[in-house]
This record gives structure tokens, C-alpha cells and sequence, in this order.
């Protein structure tokens, strides 16, 4: 069988939001993605059922399993790699991760600016990014970080750059980029990471057989759990 008619599921739970998707050489075939607090384990696996309904194909036929691996919320982000890792191993299929920032900047790929994706990581930060658009997409320009909105804001007025700035990040800590010279801030439209653009940017990945076995699959946490850090604090104290 040629990669460009294998079927990727692609799984994404590095956000508040938990979703999967369906597609192959013919784009997306099948998304379902929704926001209900951290059930993200409890969301998935219906989630994947029922794109498979909605696709008409079966979890057997599927070739590729591409995952979001981060960064982002410790727990959700676990959640769905450890799915991907699993259903992988199941059906002895390769796999492809992407991280949770190029999934954020790719729907963005029509702006002029330069795009920043900022993802809230809680505690008062973001995890981010930033990106320029290229033919068929975007170019990462800076690693992935973790940062308070504050110093992200001086960062990118220090840079001088007209900023297109996306994700559920820019809009919980809004106040901090709002009416800044030179940033944009996006609408909810681009808050957070898609299913479909993950199995779009693992399909460009499959093509040129850029896969990875499950166990060489590697979130990017950034940080350590919340849980941790809590306790950590309170033995200071």
C-alpha cells in the first residue's frame, strides 16, 4: 500500500480540548473534538469510535496513528499519548507526533505576520512559539518555551514584529497583549490545537515516511505536573 492512501487517526488532548481525527491523501474525512474540563480519558475512546462510524472505515484500517506530544496540561497530554501509543502497538502501525504549537500555527499559515501560538499552561504562563508562514504551511523560528505572558509580550515588542498571536494562552491572559503595538491578538476560531490539523501536517510527514515506532514517541511536558510542583511548594513552606 503507498503512503498516500494510508488512513491516519490523529489524536489530540494537550489542551482543555480533546479530539481525534480521520484523514488520508483526500484531506479530513472525519474530526469530532469537545471541551468538558479534564474527562479527557473519559472523552477518547468514544471519540475514536465515532469518527470511525462517521468515516466508515474500521480501527483495522488504519495505517498511521499521529499524536500531539506537547507541550501542554500534563494530565490531558498523557492521556493521549498514552491512547496513541496503545492503538499503535495494537495495530503494529507506525507512528508521528506533532508538536501541540505547530498544530496551533498551521491553521494561521494566511497571515503576513509572524505568528506566536501561546498555549495557557496555568500557574500564571504559556507554553509558545513562534512561526512564519511558508508555501504549504508554517516554519517554526523558535523552540517551544514556557514563559510568564508578560515576558512573552516584552519578548516580542523587544523583536519589533507585526504579530498575529493564537491560542487559548493569548486569550486567558488577553489583558497583557491587548492594545500592544503590533500584536494582533486571534479569535477563538485559533484557541486551540485541531485533530484535523494534525492528521493535514502528519499526512505531509507520512508522504516523505518520517515515522516513528511507539516507543520512540516523547512528550514535550516542559515542566514537571502541577500536582508535583504543589507539593514540592508546600514542603518548602
Amino acid at each position: 500500500m503507498g503512503f498516500e492512501v494510508v488512513l491516519i487517526l490523529g489524536i489530540e488532548s494537550a489542551t482543555s480540548r480533546v479530539g481525534c481525527a480521520i484523514g488520508g491523501h483526500e484531506g479530513v474525512i472525519a474530526s469530532v473534538h469537545s471541551s468538558r474540563g479534564r474527562r479527557h480519558a473519559e472523552s477518547l475512546a468514544p471519540q475514536i469510535q465515532f469518527a470511525c462510524d462517521q468515516a466508515g472505515v474500521a480501527l483495522r484500517e488504519i495505517g498511521v496513528v499521529a499524536v500531539d506530544v506537547g507541550p501542554g496540561l500534563y494530565t490531558g497530554l498523557r492521556v493521549g499519548v498514552t491512547t496513541a501509543m496503545a492503538l499503535a502497538q495494537t495495530l503494529r502501525v507506525p507512528m508521528i507526533g506533532v508538536s501541540s504549537l505547530d498544530l496551533l500555527a498551521f491553521p494561521a499559515a494566511h497571515t503576513s505576520r509572524v505568528i506566536v501560538a501561546a498555549i495557557d499552561a496555568r500557574r500564571g504562563e504559556v507554553f509558545h512559539a513562534s512561526y512564519r508562514a511558508v508555501p504549504g504551511g508554517v516554519q517554526r523560528i523558535t523552540e517551544p518555551a514556557v514563559d510568564r505572558p508578560g515576558d512573552l509580550c516584552s519578548a516580542i515588542e523587544a523583536n519589533n514584529d507585526d504579530v498575529l498571536l493564537v491560542g487559548d494562552g493569548a486569550l486567558q491572559y488577553g489583558d497583557n497583549f491587548e492594545g500592544v503595538s503590533g500584536i494582533e491578538v486571534a479569535d477563538r476560531s485559533l484557541a486551540f490545537p485541531s485533530a484535523d490539523a494534525l492528521v493535514s501536517l502528519a499526512h505531509a510527514r507520512a508522504l516523505r515516511e518520517e515515522f516513528v515506532r511507539p516507543d520512540q514517541i516523547e512528550p514535550l511536558y516542559l515542566r514537571r505536573p502541577d500536582a508535583v510542583a504543589k507539593w514540592d511548594d508546600r514542603n518548602k513552606s
